[in-house]
């Protein structure tokens, strides 16, 4: 069962069978034949399909579908990742995009059919340790960026403003040394676009729901955010979400000294604060819990690593 500390990080996804139906058959064309099974899977935040697919000739594929409802911006960031994906070279860690299309206002990606499971909840040491291992090497593959992607500033930086934000809103329920703090946060957090820069290319956004295990390897699924920054990112990125999910502190898989990991976990930790105080995106009921999780985390980790009082 989950709670307020660990929310699950799933969305309210479309069922297969309410898939727009012209979408649905050029699926099957490709495909080479009717659906015969359709599993839904719950992991991740948008409303759309996703869907492990069975045709009655016995093809298997991981299909993502979404349309202009509930929430357009969906749209935008699945054809983000179909460009994405059909860029990524194969030495990427990621699951081979079969195809992708748009048909009458609807993103389609059928990817291979993946034969693995997202880490057990709370996260397992050995589990841990493994991502952690195939998140560097990933990193390191992907260094220098083999694929045109927009920089990390780029792409967050009118998200990652969260406590420039707060200088100007009521700052009732903030936690106490924020509120005390502030003006310095927003200053440190000012900094971040410059210290997270670098020539990786960074996935950005690897939770536990975009990760699958195999017995051979570690897929990361779900690249509509990626980017070109520091090697580290990935890494920093994902901690927020351990510590939330029963893994170690963020320190103690952490421990880089450097000033500029301090002004991006700033900066990331502010995005979590502030945003999670917004209202529910349309059709994304269950996000705003999840980034409240991982802002306690996330805060716990940038009030270790200043040393404030």
């Amino acid at each position: 069962m989950s709670t307020d500390t660990n929310p699950p990080a799933a969305g309210v996804r479309v069922p297969w069978h309410e898939v727009h139906p012209p979408v649905r058959a050029a699926v099957e064309e490709f495909l080479g034949g009717r659906v015969a099974e359709a599993v839904t899977q719950s992991g991740g935040f948008s409303p759309a399909a996703a869907v492990r697919l069975r045709t009655e000739n016995g093809r298997r594929a991981f299909v993502k579908a979404v349309g202009p409802e509930p929430n357009p911006d969906s749209v935008r960031l699945y054809r983000a990742e179909l460009e994405i994906a059909a860029a990524l070279p194969e030495s990427a860690p990621a699951p081979r995009l079969l195809t992708g299309f748009e048909l009458e206002g609807w993103v389609v990606l059928v990817f291979e059919d993946v034969e693995g499971a997202h880490p057990a909840m709370p996260w397992r040491r050995d589990q841990l340790d493994r991502v952690l291992e195939a998140v560097d090497e990933m990193s390191a593959v992907l260094t220098p960026a083999p694929i045109d992607a927009p920089p990390v500033g780029e792409m967050f930086g009118s998200s990652f403003h969260g406590w420039r934000d707060l200088l100007e809103e009521d700052t009732e329920g903030l936690d106490p040394w924020a509120v005390r703090h502030l003006a310095e946060l927003a200053e440190l957090e000012s900094g971040w676009t410059k210290a997270a820069a670098g020539d990786t290319l960074v996935h950005a956004d690897v939770r536990a729901d975009n990760i699958l295990l195999t017995e051979e390897r570690v897929y990361f699924v779900d690249w509509p955010w990626a980017c070109v920054g520091a090697s580290w990112l990935d890494r920093l990125c994902m901690l927020p979400s351990v510590g939330m999910q029963g893994g170690p502190a963020p320190h103690e898989l952490f421990d880089d000294p450097d000033p500029a990991v301090t002004a991006v976990v700033a900066a990331i930790t502010g995005y979590f604060v502030h945003h999670c105080r917004l209202p529910d995106p349309p059709g994304l009921p269950t996000v705003r819990a999840f980034q409240r999780a991982q802002g306690v985390v996330a805060l716990d980790w940038l009030k270790f690593r200043t040393g404030w009082v």
